[in-house]
C-alpha cells in the first residue's frame, strides 16, 4: 500500500501568513501539521509516499520534508500545477500510485488516533474504497454519506442543503486502483473540480463496495485562524508531557504541562500550562497562559499572552494582553502608549505593529 498526502492548494483562508508559510507547515504544538499526518501514515506500516504539491509553495514543503528519512520512507514529490479538486489530485499522482492500493489524507488535517486501525479494517474487509466519517453539528458544510445498516456507503453527496445525515466525510480514504476508473468517468463540478466524491459515487454507481469507518476521536480541520487556534488547543491538551529542558530562573513559576526546550529562557515570569516554548525563546517579565505555542527564536517581554500561537523569532514586548492571536514569522508587536487594554491579531509575516 502507498500514500498520498494533498499538500497543494493556496491557503486562502490564512493569508497573509500562507504568502510565504504553507498551511500544511503551520505549527501545531510547534510541530508542522504535515508531520502529524506523516508520523500517522508511518504508524500504519506504510512507507511509500507520495506528495503532491503546487509551485508557489513546493519549495517548502521539499525542504521541510526532503527525502523522507526522518519517517524511514520515501518520498515522491508530484506537481500539480492547479488545485481542480481532490479527484484531479489522484490523477495526477497516478503515475506514481500505478496499481496500488493506497491512503489518501489530506495534508492540512488532523485526527486523534491516528489511521493505523483504518488501514487495518480495510486490509480485514477488502472493499473496493473506505471512507473516514465523523458526526458534525453542520453536515452542509461538507460531503456527506448515507450508510445502509451494514455501515456501507450508499450515497454520497457533496454540501448538501438539506443532508440526510450527519456523517461528514472527513478528508481521509482508502482506494483500491478501481477509483481511477471512476474518476476517468466522471465531469468538473460546479466549481470546475473534479470532486472526490463524485468518484466514490461513481464506484457506488458501478456497483462497487464502499465502506465506512466512523471516526470517534476529534478531528480537526486547520484551514483557519480559528480552526488553527483551536487545533493547538486540543493536540496541547491531549498530548503535551512536562518537558523542561531550558533555563529557568529562581523568579519563575512553571505550573502544569509546560515543554521548554533547550537554549529557550524564562526569566522573572509564569508559564501556566499546557504550553510548548520551542528552543532559543525568551521570556521575561511575563506571563504565558494556557493554550499557547511560541516558535523558536520569539522574544516576549512584559506582556501577557494566553491561548495564542506565535510563530520563529518574532518579538512581543509591553503588550498588556494578548489572545486568540496567530503571529507569523519574524513579528515586531509592541505597545507605544497605554490606550489598549486586550488585542486580538491575525497579522502575516515580517510585519511590525506598534498598538
Amino acid at each position: 500500500m502507498k500514500a498520498l498526502i494533498l499538500a497543494g492548494g493556496k491557503g486562502t483562508r490564512l493569508k497573509p501568513i500562507t504568502h510565504t508559510i504553507p498551511k500544511q507547515l503551520l505549527p501545531v504544538a510547534n510541530k508542522p501539521i504535515m508531520f502529524y499526518v506523516l508520523d500517522q501514515i508511518r504508524e500504519a506500516g506504510i512507507t511509500e509516499i507520495g506528495i503532491i504539491i503546487s509551485p508557489e509553495t513546493g519549495a517548502y514543503i521539499r525542504e521541510a520534508v526532503s527525502d523522507g528519512s526522518r519517517w524511514n520512507s520515501q518520498i515522491t514529490y508530484i506537481p500539480q500545477a492547479n488545485p481542480m479538486g481532490l479527484a484531479h489530485a489522484v490523477k495526477t499522482a497516478q503515475p506514481f500510485l500505478g496499481d496500488s492500493t493506497f491512503l489518501m489524507f489530506l495534508g492540512d488535517n488532523l485526527i486523534e488516533g491516528g489511521v493505523k486501525s483504518f488501514v487495518q479494517e480495510f486490509g480485514n474487509h477488502s472493499p473496493d474504497a473506505m471512507v473516514l466519517l465523523k458526526e458534525v453539528p453542520d453536515p452542509r458544510l461538507f460531503g456527506v454519506a448515507e450508510l445502509n445498516a451494514k455501515g456501507e456507503v450508499i450515497h454520497l453527496v457533496e454540501k448538501p442543503k438539506e443532508p440526510k445525515t450527519n456523517l461528514a466525510l472527513v478528508g481521509i480514504y482508502l482506494f483500491t486502483p478501481l477509483i481511477h476508473r471512476a474518476i476517468a468517468k466522471i465531469k468538473p463540478s460546479w466549481r470546475g473540480e473534479l470532486e472526490i466524491t463524485d468518484a466514490i459515487q461513481k464506484l457506488l454507481d458501478m456497483d462497487k463496495k464502499v465502506r465506512s469507518h466512523i471516526l470517534t476521536g476529534w478531528w480537526l480541520d486547520t484551514g483557519k485562524k480559528d480552526d488553527l487556534l483551536e487545533a493547538n488547543r486540543v493536540v496541547l491538551d491531549s498530548m503535551l508531557k512536562r518537558d523542561v529542558r531550558g533555563e529557568i530562573d529562581a523568579k519563575s513559576k512553571i505550573v502544569g504541562r509546560v515543554e521548554v526546550k533547550e537554549g529557550a529562557k524564562v526569566e522573572n515570569s509564569t508559564v501556566r500550562g499546557p504550553v510548548s516554548i520551542a528552543e532559543g525563546c525568551q521570556i521575561r517579565n511575563s506571563f504565558i497562559g494556557p493554550f499557547t505555542s511560541i516558535g523558536a527564536g520569539t522574544v516576549i517581554e512584559d506582556s501577557s499572552v494566553g491561548h495564542s500561537v506565535i510563530l520563529e523569532n518574532s518579538r512581543i514586548y509591553r503588550i498588556e494582553r494578548l489572545e486568540d492571536s496567530l503571529i507569523g514569522t519574524r513579528v515586531e508587536l509592541k505597545r507605544a502608549d497605554e490606550r489598549f487594554n486586550a488585542v486580538k491579531i491575525f497579522v502575516g509575516c515580517d510585519s511590525s505593529l506598534e498598538l
